[in-house]
Formats: C-alpha cells, sequence, structure tokens
C-alpha cells in the first residue's frame, strides 16, 4: 500500500530524541543552559552577530519592532503576500502595514513599488524572504539607508538562505528566522533574532520576558509591561541537534526542487516558482495552478491529489484580502501578483527524507489531479 505523501515533514534523528531526554532528566525545563548553547551556536553560524531565541517567530517579529521604537501613527512596509503574522504584528504594535505587491514568480516585494510607498510615516521596511529566496538585500538596505527606515527581515523561511555569500541574518540590521515543524530547522516551536545594538539586544532580553531586569540575586524591576516569549531548554537542545545538519538539510531541499523543475522542463502544466541560485533554501516548492486558463478549482485539486495520498498546502492568500485589513480600507485589485498567487497557489511535497521517487510520484500525479479538477 502506498504511503501518505505529506508537503512537509520534520526530521528528527536519535540524537535530538535523546537530547530531549537527557533535559527532562536534568530537571530543568525552562529557559537554561541549552538556551545559552543554542543562542551561542546560531551566532557562531550567523558569523558572530548576536542571537536570541523566543518561543515563536512571530514574538520575534513583533519584538524587533517594538526595540526599533516603532509604534502608533507609524508606517511599516511589507509585502501584501506571505502569511499573516507578518502584518500582524505591526498592526499589534499600534502601527499600520503599508503593503506593496511581489513579483509573480519569486514573491518578493516589489522594490520599485517599496520606494513608491514611503512616506513620511514610514519608519521601517519589513522583506520577506519568501520560500527561501532572498530578496534583493543590497538594494534594500540602501533604499532603507537613503531613506533613514530600519529593515526587519521576514526570514521565517530562510534559515541557511545566502544573498550574494552570505547567510541570511549575517549582515543587515533585525533579521527573525522561524523553527516551526514545517521549517528547515525546527525547535517544535521557536524562534530567534539575529542582530541589533547592544542596548537592542538587552531590550530583546527584557521584552521576551515580562519586560524584567534583574539587579541582584533577591531584586528585580520591570521596566516596561510586556509578555512572555522565552524558548525553553527542551526546545533549545532539538535546535542543537538540528543546526549541524541545517547544510545537508538544504542541499536536499535544493536537489529535490532541482528534480521538480527537471521533470516539467519540457512544459510544466502549472506555473513554476522563480528558481533563483544556490543560495535559495527552499523552504517550500509553491508553483501556481492554471486557475483561470484551465478553469482549475484549487480545493477540488487538492482533494484530488488527497485521493492519490499526496498532500498539498496552500502559501499564502493575499493578506490584504482578510477582514481584518479590508477594514483599513485595502481592497480588490490594489496588489494584482499577490491576488493571483493567494488564487492559484499551492505547496507541493519537499522535505528532507523524500526521494526522487517520490519527486517523480508527484509530478505524475499533478495533470490528471488538474484533468478530475475543473470546474
Amino acid at each position: 500500500m502506498t504511503d501518505f505523501l505529506p508537503f512537509a515533514r520534520p526530521d528528527l534523528d536519535d540524537a535530538a530524541i535523546a537530547s530531549v531526554v537527557n533535559v527532562l532528566r536534568s530537571g530543568w525545563l525552562a529557559s537554561g543552559p541549552k538556551v545559552l548553547e543554542f543562542e551561542a551556536a546560531l551566532s557562531t553560524y550567523l558569523d558572530g552577530r548576536p542571537v536570541r531565541v523566543l518561543n515563536h517567530a512571530t514574538a520575534g517579529l513583533e519584538l524587533a519592532l517594538r526595540v526599533c521604537g516603532i509604534g502608533p501613527g507609524d508606517e511599516v512596509i511589507t509585502p501584501a503576500l506571505s502569511f499573516v503574522a507578518t502584518a500582524n504584528v505591526i498592526v499589534r504594535v499600534g502601527a499600520r502595514p503599508v503593503f506593496v505587491d511581489v513579483d509573480l514568480d519569486t514573491r518578493n516585494l516589489d522594490l520599485d513599488q517599496v520606494e513608491a510607498a514611503i512616506t513620511p510615516r514610514t519608519r521601517a521596511i519589513m522583506p520577506v524572504h519568501f520560500a527561501g529566496l532572498p530578496v534583493d538585500m543590497d538594494r534594500t538596505l540602501a533604499i532603507a539607508k537613503k531613506h533613514g527606515l530600519r529593515v526587519i527581515e521576514d526570514a521565517a523561511h530562510a534559515i541557511g538562505t545566502e544573498w550574494r555569500g552570505r547567510r541570511v541574518g549575517s549582515f543587515g540590521d533585525l533579521a527573525v528566522f522561524s523553527f516551526h515543524p514545517n521549517k528547515n530547522l525546527t525547535t517544535i516551536e521557536g524562534g530567534a533574532i539575529a542582530g541589533g545594538s547592544a542596548s537592542e539586544v538587552e531590550a530583546i532580553e527584557r521584552l521576551r520576558f515580562h519586560g524584567l531586569k534583574r539587579l541582584g540575586a533577591d531584586e528585580f524591576e520591570v521596566l516596561e509591561a510586556s509578555g512572555k516569549a522565552n524558548m525553553p531548554d527542551v526546545s533549545a537542545c532539538i535546535g542543537l541537534a538540528q543546526l549541524p545538519r541545517l547544510h545537508q538539510f538544504n542541499q536536499t531541499r535544493r536537489a529535490l526542487a532541482g528534480l521538480y523543475f527537471e521533470q516539467w522542463e519540457d512544459e510544466a502544466p502549472v506555473r513554476l516558482p522563480a528558481r533563483g541560485d544556490g543560495g535559495h533554501s527552499w523552504h517550500i516548492f509553491a508553483p501556481l495552478l492554471p486557475v483561470e486558463e484551465r478553469r482549475v478549482s484549487r480545493q477540488a485539486f487538492i482533494k484530488a491529489m488527497e485521493k492519490r495520498k499526496i498532500g498539498v498546502g496552500v502559501h499564502y492568500p493575499a493578506i490584504h484580502l482578510f477582514s481584518a485589513y479590508r477594514a483599513m480600507g485595502y481592497r480588490d485589485g490594489q496588489f494584482p501578483n499577490a491576488e493571483r498567487v493567494g488564487r492559484a497557489t499551492v505547496t507541493l511535497p519537499l522535505f528532507p527524507a523524500m526521494s526522487a521517487q517520490d519527486v517523480d510520484r508527484v509530478v505524475r500525479a499533478v495533470e490528471p489531479a488538474l484533468s478530475e479538477a475543473v470546474s
């Protein structure tokens, strides 16, 4: 019987599982020595930049905005296509997300539109390295420098991604990574902020734990009201087991993505994403269905693939069309590429434990599933 092939699956080896058992037996389950060790390992991986870990990347993005002093009355430019958390955190600090459209194939920010969207209230640009394909960081940082803006990279998809030979997060301003179970490196749930000045790193440490600053063994002060977003040692020890494997994980992902392109080299029944170069970490493989050209129903396509025991995801609907953002005045037709991607995108299986035969199985299933999905 053919096994079900999901679109993503974490790869936890025996060493990771054993490390969890050791932490559980140690009696220290909250933030402790493993968190410090994981932060140091990530810092080394990112060429010595400061790194602070959290219990999820959404908290990381919000804290990055807060340490940059962004709040009510401010604007942050960000793509209309991403997971909604990218925009939600901007709203949560009291600022306004200013959406711009994306390129149809890279799904990354249209930097020409970024320049046009800057106003006197703009305080930051929040690009997203979609699927692990890096944004043009040289141009992004140049635009920010010209206008005196901060750059907070939503690098949730991009641990191990390289821009012109440098790892994302090893340069620039602030970068936030995700270690969710479907990411290239997982801590089950978790995230990290890379970069920042010494005072900003200190602020991140306070903000991730109630705004608290220790004054001594028996005294502390609370400098600002904040929540709780610290990573436990159990998660950190999984990250420590995953990090040495990350290069091979990403190499395998690149090879599997290459097989998709090779199989569809002559004529693809779907619109393939931008291939990028060797720096692309290929978090997901997300082509576009011919929803208009062939009148394909995405929901029916997903069901047809599930019938063939192949899982399909959706990454992502256009953010500005959600009710919360329509209430801010956003509407249909403003960002046509993001809207087209939102209607037509699907995420096909891509994870390190896949084989070439799995890619072949997916490719062979797509055309008949499309035929079944015609409305």
